[in-house]
């Protein structure tokens, strides 16, 4: 089974955004530059029913040195109460030269998206 056909791409979006945004930003009033922020529904709001509502983010960096693929956390959201917008401080930010975000819509799957920084 070829599991790369359950992400969806920026690309397959309808009308809603469900790919998440990656941007690095800055951390404790902009001081820190080791600040990553996913957001799902930046240009166009995702609903945020019970019926349909993102669940959860993933944030993956790649490392400049070898390639390898980390885990660096995940964000859950509660339907109706939390709008998905994840901020992770990652230590030794420099150390990445991309991430990769992947977020999980109830109604429509799990969507993906990256960062080449």
């Amino acid at each position: 089974m070829d599991f790369t056909a359950l992400f969806k791409n920026p690309e397959a979006e309808g009308k809603e955004k469900h790919a998440p945004v990656i941007e690095r930003g800055r951390g404790h009033g902009g001081t820190h530059e080791n600040v990553v922020i996913i957001t799902v529904g930046k240009e166009v709001p995702h609903p945020n029913t019970i019926e349909h509502h993102i669940v959860w983010i993933d944030l993956y960096g790649i490392k400049k040195e070898n390639d390898r693929i980390v885990y660096i956390g995940r964000a859950d959201f509660a339907a109706t109460i939390a709008e998905p917008v994840a901020t992770f401080k990652v230590i030794d930010i420099d150390q990445y030269k991309a991430f990769g975000a992947v977020s999980y819509c109830n109604l429509h799957g799990v969507w993906k998206s990256t960062l080449e920084l």
